[in-house]
Order: C-alpha cells, then structure tokens, then sequence
C-alpha cells in the first residue's frame, strides 16, 4: 500500500499575520506561471496574484478585499509565496 503524501506547506507571520502556503505541484505552478503570461511572454501581475490566492495562500484564504485593508504587507507575502513556489522545502 502506498503513503499518502502531505503537501509541502509553509507558514510565517507578516505584518502580524500568519500565512500558510501550499506547494500546487510542480506540474500545477508551470501552469500558473504560463496562464499568467499575455501573448509576448510578459507575466501578468494581477492573473498571477490572483493564481497565487486560489492556489498557494491557503489560510487566510485572500482575495482582492483582503488585499485592500493589507496593502502594506501585501508585496512581502507575495514575495515570499514566490520563493516558496521556486523552493518549496
């Protein structure tokens, strides 16, 4: 019988407030990251913001609201669920 994985998950507290983030899968990020792109290549920032919340921040659970009362905190917890998605140990 074989193991059940568990995901790989991550947790820091930023701005006071504790995120969790969940690797999607290898396979689930390049498709992320590819989604996200406009036609010449360029990533789309808001598309892969969004990405982000549905597939990575797993609690809180965010969305655009959310982000409008944390817009202080909002480019370091990106920024470290970006590392997480290109690192995720």
């Amino acid at each position: 019988m074989s193991e059940i994985k568990k995901p790989k998950q991550k947790t820091v507290t930023i701005g006071g407030i504790e995120f969790t983030f969940q690797f999607p899968g290898v396979r689930k990020a390049l498709q992320m990251a590819d989604e996200s792109k406009d036609r010449h290549g360029n990533l789309m920032t808001e598309k892969y913001y969004g990405q982000i919340m549905e597939h990575v921040i797993v609690n809180p659970r965010t969305n655009w609201d959310f982000w409008d009362d944390h817009l202080d905190i909002m480019e370091d917890v990106f920024a470290e669920a970006f590392r997480f998605l290109n690192n995720p140990r």
